[in-house]
């Protein structure tokens, strides 16, 4: 990096939570205060409550959102998406794919900090409690460190049996985004008995996060994450990350009151950087790995600096180049076509699922099946004909030939359908012979539900010529 160069920085070749001799470095961090973090939390008490309050709300009937993985049934603000629109989900995957990509690339891990379920839970939930019950991190070594007593071992059982209540409170709220939020109550009002396989999922579940909150933590983002190793071939000198501004910086060390002049930089080497950092990390060493860039040594460094009197923003959002040439953020041309991309894909999986339609028809003419002459001069062919009902409520349909003028009979199933339902059905359809002048006349089908048409389905219909 640039402040290698300027200033024989030497960096580390090992992650912040792993100590010399291989054992796991515990993070204590400290309680930060400040502009951004306010705006984290609101933002991140925000989501939260869309995960415990969304399950409960109900469009028609059906759940704002659901993503029944079992039934393969997935709801989309109240959008049932059945099999049938698997299509959909693989557009959705690739596009998701795609915004990440650009998304790094222009704010690096933004997404980590202020929006990853990981690190809201963390940091907002599970480490507020843990300061509130067993002190300020200095208070928390002591405590470590101390032998069993009687505190001691109180402090541990509470603080271990409200991470278990709270992980199995976790748990459930994701399990009613898979099953529902009725079917979560209605196991939890009945006798374990009867859902005992439910309540073992839910119980390795509860564990799973009562591990991960509790014990592995920032490990989560360190080792099991790919993000942050995607991060490292993605970000450039142009993408906008949690910067320390070396230029302005360094060289750090507290002046002397007594010095008029000093040649150090703004930085006092006061490490509150560090204490507050959840992964552990010094952010003067540039960006790294763990950096999930969650703003806390924005705010911490902030506050020091207002303290000394010195200007904020000596570590604040920025990129290579802005760190270089002195500038702010602001969007570049290529930070606003990256956004045009964005906006383009959003708007492209939302004309898809706004114009999704309430049946999906597919007529292929039957195998080894050529056309059959049939009385009063008209020719018939035979298809085969499958309809998937995508809607909330039953459907009677009725298939009409549209153009040109013919006859559409269905053998073999009742056209009623009830939601999510399908079928498989004969047609057998009949046209003049004046109308088939070709050998493949283009034929088009109308699905009817009672008098409203609701699919039109293009195919070719086989005749003599």
């Amino acid at each position: 990096m640039e402040s290698e160069k300027l200033y024989g920085e030497q960096y580390r070749d090992s992650i912040a939570t792993i100590t010399k001799d291989g054992k796991r470095a515990w993070i204590y961090a400290k309680r930060v205060k400040g502009t951004l973090y306010t705006y984290r939390k609101l933002f991140g008490y925000a989501l939260l409550a869309f995960l415990f309050i969304v399950p409960f709300i109900k469009i028609g009937g059906e759940p704002l959102l659901l993503f029944n993985v079992l039934e393969r049934r997935f709801i989309l603000l109240g959008v049932i998406f059945w099999p049938q629109d698997s299509f959909l989900f693989y557009l959705m995957m690739v596009s998701t794919i795609i915004f990440v990509v650009l998304f790094t690339v222009m704010f690096g891990r933004l997404f980590c900090g202020w929006a990853c379920p990981q690190t809201i839970f963390l940091e907002l939930v599970f480490r507020p409690l843990e300061w509130l019950i067993d002190g300020t991190p200095s208070q928390q070594r002591k405590l470590k460190e101390q032998p069993w007593t009687i505190v001691k071992i109180l402090k541990r059982l509470l603080k271990h049996g409200i991470f278990f209540g709270i992980s199995f409170l976790i748990a459930n709220a994701l399990l009613s985004f898979i099953i529902g939020a009725d079917n979560v109550l209605k196991i939890a009002s009945e006798p374990i008995s009867e859902h005992r396989s439910s309540f073992i999922a839910m119980i390795v579940f509860t564990a799973a996060f009562y591990f991960i909150y509790a014990f592995f933590r920032e490990q989560v983002c360190t080792i099991m994450c790919p993000y942050g190793r995607l991060q490292g071939v993605l970000t450039d000198k142009d993408t906008i990350l949690v910067s320390y501004d070396y230029y302005r910086g360094e060289p750090r060390g507290a002046a002397k009151k007594k010095e008029s002049e000093s040649k150090l930089g703004d930085c006092i080497d006061c490490k509150e950087c560090i204490r507050v950092c959840p992964t552990g990390i010094d952010i003067r060493n540039g960006t790294q790995l763990e950096c999930v860039n969650c703003t806390a040594c924005i705010d911490a460094c902030n506050g020091v600096m207002k303290k000394v009197n010195k200007p904020t923003g000596l570590i604040r959002y920025s990129s290579e180049n802005g760190l270089k040439n002195g500038k702010s953020f602001r969007f570049t041309v290529r930070n606003i076509a990256y956004s045009v991309v964005l906006l383009g894909i959003l708007i492209f999986l939302g004309t898809l699922l706004i114009t999704r339609p309430d049946t999906q028809t597919s007529i292929l003419r039957s195998r080894g099946q050529t056309f059959q002459l049939q009385p009063d001069n008209q020719i018939s062919n035979l298809y085969n004909i499958n309809i998937a009902n995508k809607t909330r409520t039953s459907m009677k349909l009725e298939i009409r030939v549209l153009s040109p003028k013919g006859v559409a009979e269905v053998h073999g199933a009742d056209m009623t359908l009830e939601s999510g339902a399908s079928i498989d059905a004969v047609l057998l359809v009949k046209l003049d012979r004046t109308v088939v002048i070709h050998r493949k006349t283009p034929i088009v089908f109308g699905l009817f539900n009672g008098d409203q048409l609701v699919e039109t389905i293009e195919t070719d219909f086989l005749g003599s010529e």
